[in-house]
């Protein structure tokens, strides 16, 4: 029952696990398609028009999708190999994820002022992404529960995972139920050698005495 109940658990960690890699792909590739866009600006228009300042909307959003993915394949390697030290790690860094987030949250809904607090940037993506989440708030918000859940039940499996322990005892259950076919150090079935070595017959040693008598 443990094994059966560690395979679903593994299972379910790495379906959930996905949801977050899946995100993350999408942060690095909406990332690299602004920054293609800002390079192409870049081109065709002066150096003087736009400002020095890094595109630091565009370096923030691909460094999140990246750091999504590396947590998604540290996700898997700790489901597949059930190892409570890599397990742990997985855990700490989900719940420090759920606090930057929840601290991010808190500022943006209590602080009406929070953009003065960002740097300005100068490809004006940062402006026409907040434009597009307003206008489709409900789709983001649904969105965002989403992640905030699937982070939650990341944790919670990986947890219960970590409470089973790695799987040491399959081996040798596999073992005792099919034990490994061993030849016998004497066979039971010895050829006979073509001379028997034995005690001399007594029958003869009659004869012989009967002889000389």
């Amino acid at each position: 029952m443990a094994g059966i109940a560690r395979t679903c658990l593994q299972s379910t960690l790495k379906i959930v696990n996905s949801t977050l890699g899946l995100f993350g792909v999408a942060m690095v590739l909406y990332g690299l398609w602004m920054s293609r866009v800002w390079q192409r600006d870049m081109q065709d228009s002066s150096f003087d028009d736009f400002d020095s300042s890094a595109p630091w909307f565009i370096y923030t959003f691909l460094s999140i999708g990246v750091t999504l993915c590396l947590i998604t394949c540290l996700g898997h390697i700790s489901a597949d190999c059930s190892n409570g030290f890599f397990l742990s790690c997985y855990m700490e860094i989900i719940f420090v994820i759920l606090l930057l987030e929840t601290a991010l949250a808190a500022d943006i809904l209590l602080n009406s002022e929070w953009e003065k607090d960002l740097p300005e940037d100068p490809t004006g993506r940062f402006h026409d992404f907040r434009e597009f989440v307003e206008s489709n708030f409900d789709f983001f918000k649904w969105i965002g529960i989403f992640i905030i859940l699937a982070q939650g039940l990341s944790m919670l499996l990986a947890m219960a995972l970590r409470a089973l322990g790695p799987s040491n005892e399959s081996n040798y259950d596999i073992d005792d139920e099919h034990p490994p076919a061993r030849l016998p150090l004497i066979s039971h079935h010895l050829q006979q050698p073509p001379y028997v070595v034995g005690e001399p017959r007594f029958p003869m040693k009659n004869d012989a005495w009967n002889t000389n008598k």
